[in-house]
């Protein structure tokens, strides 16, 4: 495992990776998309290859442009617009509950 996935690792919140690669973002658009921008961003990398398939002295710069892409796809659409996370795949942003099926509280 190369030292630049060891210092991802130990990254904690959707700032920290965004400060940690120096990008700049909007408090709202993380605090919405945090999940959604991180599991895309490991989409993307998986897609390349990984971390060790990057030359190492491009690596890091590889990562950021991938992370400023996660976040960039959240600037303009939802995470159910996205569909990101199996849930949304699967229910393709549609929930159908018949109304016969819902119950009042306390019963």
């Amino acid at each position: 495992m190369s030292a630049l996935a060891d210092e991802l690792g130990r990254l904690e919140s959707a700032e920290a990776f965004m400060d940690y690669f120096e990008l700049a973002y909007e408090a709202h658009t993380l605090n919405v998309s945090r999940l959604h921008i991180l599991k895309r961003f490991n989409q993307y990398l998986a897609r390349a290859g990984g971390i060790d398939a990057f030359e190492p002295g491009l690596a890091r710069a590889r990562c950021r442009e991938l992370l400023a892409a996660a976040y960039r796809d959240f600037l303009v659409s939802s995470g159910v617009e996205q569909k990101v996370f199996r849930v949304f795949q699967r229910a393709q942003g549609e929930q159908h509950v018949p109304v016969d099926r819902i119950a009042r509280p306390g019963k």
